[in-house]
């Protein structure tokens, strides 16, 4: 796949929706170096790209994948120009060969999560699993990742500069017993540990996520004071009680339904039937997709789709994520790119307007990861653009017919 630079891109005749809303707007200049206009008039010396029959959208963030080189090459075709990796090797120390590559989406990482030795993600795996060039692993050039495996308060604590240190964007608490993945009785952060660790990333400065399933444990991660849940429950419909003490934390929420139907035997059939996703998947990508999890099938996906309507109907900010990780059946149900769409059809279905779903996977990520360049279109931040045909902003699977992509103003040759 290659890129074609141009000294500047005037786009016009365009509907343009700048992350949080449609503008009067209709022409927006950009090149390598930014987004250089938002209205007025194309530069003689541009080279125009008409958009009439479009829109505009700033490229997309997935808030929650596990990816390498090629996963990040697939994210971009489907207009995902970021991803925020929550469990892998693209930290600040290890990424230079990506966010440089314009062919690519950029990454954001975690790192490792704090877990127990033996704790989750341990238990996704088949007994002798051995993923050899894993998206953990692959496309990396550094050192070996940091495992910051905590079983004490002392332990979390000496690992949070250690992993900021390696690189790490943001801090990951796994509060995990293993109760949804098949495995109860999983080794899992006792409340000490999870409190001592969250207080010590703070006292760095550093933005903190949990991993948690339950409502239980994301009990515990509100009350330890995390600044975001990258899951949402789903072992129960959502109480009063819950919604409300996450929404006075203050808290955001990435509730990857789509990873939630996975888990309950919902595959991503669906997805891989429409020809617009079928046409960019490989076979492998297609296989999974069309697999599930499915380690807890008696979960109810309306019990999901009610709890995100009752978290944003509460004031929280619900940012769009996937759980995307590997080509394997067992991980099934995802593929990245394609799943971002699935689930900003799920949170139109959970009750957001096309337009807040849209806000979900673009700007209001951004500001919460501290992304101040992208996420939006305006003058002076990153040309990440995404052009589709019709108007996302009221059939949100409009999101998927996609005309044109751009990472840093350069254009993606084959989408």
């Amino acid at each position: 796949m290659s890129t074609t630079p141009a000294p500047s891109t005037a786009l016009i005749n365009a509907r343009v929706f700048d992350g949080d809303r449609t503008l009067e707007a209709t022409t927006v200049v950009f090149d390598s170096t930014g987004i250089l206009a938002v209205g007025g008039n194309a530069p003689a010396s541009a080279q125009v790209v008409d958009a009439k029959g479009g829109t505009l959208l700033p490229g997309l963030i997935d808030a929650h994948v596990h990816t390498n080189v090629e996963s990040l090459a697939l994210a971009l075709r489907f207009g995902v120009t970021t991803e925020l990796e929550m469990q892998g090797t693209y930290t600040a120390d290890n990424r230079a060969h990506v966010t440089a590559d314009d062919t690519v989406a950029d990454v954001r990482s975690s790192g490792f999560g704090i877990t127990p030795p033996g704790g989750h993600p341990s238990e996704l795996f088949p007994e002798g699993f051995r993923p050899g060039p894993s998206p953990w692993v692959s496309g990396t050039s550094g050192p070996a990742p940091l495992m910051p495996f905590s079983t004490t308060p002392e332990e979390a604590v000496a690992f949070i500069p250690q992993l900021i240190e390696r690189g790490s964007d943001y801090i990951k608490f796994m509060v995990d017993d293993g109760s949804v993945e098949g495995h109860p009785g999983l080794p899992m952060l006792d409340r000490a540990t999870l409190n001592a660790g969250v207080a010590e990333a703070k006292r760095h400065g550093k933005l903190t996520v949990a991993h948690a399933l339950t409502i239980e444990a994301t009990r515990m991660a509100i009350e330890a004071g995390i600044d975001g849940l990258v899951h949402l429950f789903m072992d129960g419909p959502h109480t009063d009680e819950i919604i409300t003490l996450i929404r006075d934390s203050g808290a955001f929420v990435v509730p990857c339904v789509v990873l939630n139907a996975s888990m309950m035997g919902i595959t991503g059939d669906q997805l891989a039937d429409d020809p617009r996703v079928a046409a960019r998947l490989d076979e492998a990508w297609t296989k999974t997709l069309r697999s599930s999890f499915n380690h807890y099938p008696q979960g109810k996906i309306a019990d999901v789709l009610g709890s995100v309507r009752a978290l944003y109907d509460a004031g929280v900010d619900v940012l769009t994520g996937t759980d995307a990780s590997m080509p394997m059946p067992f991980l099934g149900g995802l593929a990245h790119g394609a799943s971002v769409h699935h689930e900003l059809q799920y949170l139109v279905q959970a009750g957001l307007t096309p337009a807040q779903a849209l806000r979900a996977a673009t700007a209001l990520t951004a500001r919460r990861f501290g992304l101040a360049d992208r996420g939006r279109i305006a003058e002076g931040l990153r040309a990440d653009l995404l052009l589709v045909d019709g108007d996302p902003t009221t059939t949100i699977a409009d999101t998927l017919n996609t005309r044109a992509v751009w990472r840093r103003g350069t254009r993606l040759t084959a989408v």
